[in-house]
């Protein structure tokens, strides 16, 4: 508790950048990490997401931390975390720090947002979804908030959640698997939305904060959060944090394209086989483990992987469909 309000200290002075300093992001000062959130078993497409970005860790020297994501505790599904993370266990994965889960780092995300608000930077919205839906124009992740609450609620209008007021300007990063990306932010996404009106914190501001508490330079993931990256590297400029590299994977799809998730009924990995099924994880991000790797030891295969990993052989689709045996 005691090191949880010492961070929230540091968000209340405004100093959450001095946590993060590495200006540079070569290997010497390298962490990754892979943040799963648990909504059920672990399945194929979230073992590649912590492969790629194990891999990238290992090969360049570097630490890799595990991050549960669980602030929506309704969707969170009893014993997931633990069975996630004994799975991980199961497949030769091994972290360099504690576990951190969201649910118990509340106050930095309220502390965080105090300091939004204090910079006019955050704003309370009294916006229905309905409201939002029937006046805004599409965007690239849904509709593009019409702006109704930016100079104060109307009349008769409670806030339901609390938004971050963007600009007009360009937000651009160089993906280091899908290349140059560029969003306005105005026109595409609009101020989004930092806590939502269940009370829980979103997304977006939860992954800001701890990949800078965690000191995290590289952030590989899978495409379907490419998207949603523009809003984060904005959050980041506004809380004066450096941001981190990022590489996002193709998505693993199955036949009908649908991500693999508990959503599409995607089955969770099987332990038994753990090198042959490591070995079609290494050839969907295209590796080319031999045949006989399949039957070897599991540090074996992490050797022989970690000393060949190069991002830019990973295919630059952004879906890609796994012909995985269920």
């Amino acid at each position: 508790m005691k090191s949880i309000q010492l961070e929230a200290n540091y968000i209340l002075r405004g100093e959450l950048s001095q946590l993060n300093m590495n200006s540079d992001l070569t290997s010497l000062n390298y962490i990754g990490r892979f943040a799963p959130s648990p909504t059920g078993p672990l399945h194929f497409g979230s073992l590649v997401t912590a492969t790629a970005s194990f891999l990238d860790a290992r090969s360049h020297g570097g630490k890799w931390l595990v991050r549960m994501e669980d602030l929506d505790k309704p969707r969170e599904v009893a014993g997931a975390a633990k069975d996630i993370l004994d799975t991980l266990e199961s497949f030769g994965f091994y972290w360099d720090d504690e576990v951190l889960f969201q649910s118990q780092r509340t106050v930095l995300y309220q502390n965080t947002l105090q300091q939004l608000q204090s910079l006019k930077l955050a704003y309370p919205c009294g916006c229905s979804r309905k409201e939002i839906n029937t006046s805004a124009v599409s965007g690239i992740d849904g509709p593009v908030y019409p702006g109704f609450c930016r100079r104060g609620l109307a009349a008769g209008k409670h806030a339901r959640t609390w938004r971050l007021r963007v600009n007009d300007q360009p937000i651009s990063f160089q993906d280091l698997i899908q290349g140059e990306q560029s969003q306005v932010l105005s026109q595409q996404v609009g101020d989004f939305v930092i806590r939502r009106a269940d009370g829980l914190f979103a997304y977006q501001l939860a992954v800001v904060v701890d990949d800078a508490l965690q000191e995290v330079t590289h952030i590989v993931r899978g495409a379907d959060l490419l998207d949603s990256t523009p809003r984060q590297i904005f959050l980041q400029q506004q809380l004066s944090l450096v941001t981190p590299m990022y590489a996002h994977m193709p998505i693993a799809t199955n036949l009908q394209g649908e991500k693999l998730s508990k959503q599409t009924r995607a089955q969770p990995v099987k332990l038994r086989d753990s090198s042959v099924v490591l070995c079609r994880v290494l050839r969907f991000l295209g590796m080319q483990p031999p045949i006989d790797l399949a039957e070897t030891a599991l540090d074996d295969l992490w050797s022989w992987a970690i000393q060949r990993w190069q991002i830019q052989h990973v295919p630059k689709l952004r879906r890609q469909v796994s012909l995985i045996p269920t």
